[in-house]
């Protein structure tokens, strides 16, 4: 199953503070202040800041897209990866429609850590 680009997107109190944080660790910006959300970026690693858009961190996959968001030619699409998820028994809190394009899914590990499969292409 090829899942795409791969990040983490955490839930920041204070996006300002938390930008300056990962740019000491060598991070760089990309993304919009005014839109509560920064892209963080150290080499192959991918970090999404969000403040006020979700209730607690989460993995993020991104089919169609490689670890510098460009579009792919070849890659698996969401609504593929949802029938094979489904046929594995797995609950998906929410599904993409039927179609092509731009959709996303969601679900839990058993854990309760949320899996957020985002397809931008």
């Amino acid at each position: 199953m090829k899942l795409g680009a791969f990040s983490i997107s955490l839930t920041v109190k204070d996006l300002a503070a938390s930008k300056a944080f990962y740019e000491k660790l060598g991070f760089e910006t990309s993304g919009k202040v005014e839109d509560n959300w920064l892209i963080m970026k150290n080499d192959h690693i991918v970090i999404g800041l969000f403040h006020g858009m979700f209730d607690q961190n989460m993995l993020t996959f991104n089919p169609g897209w490689d670890q510098n968001a460009s579009a792919l030619t070849d890659f698996e699409d969401i609504r593929d990866l949802q029938k094979k998820l489904l046929a594995e028994g797995l609950t998906l809190l929410s599904q993409a429609e039927d179609g092509s394009g731009p959709a996303s899914i969601m679900l839990e590990d058993p854990d309760g850590n949320p899996i957020l499969l985002d397809q931008h292409v």
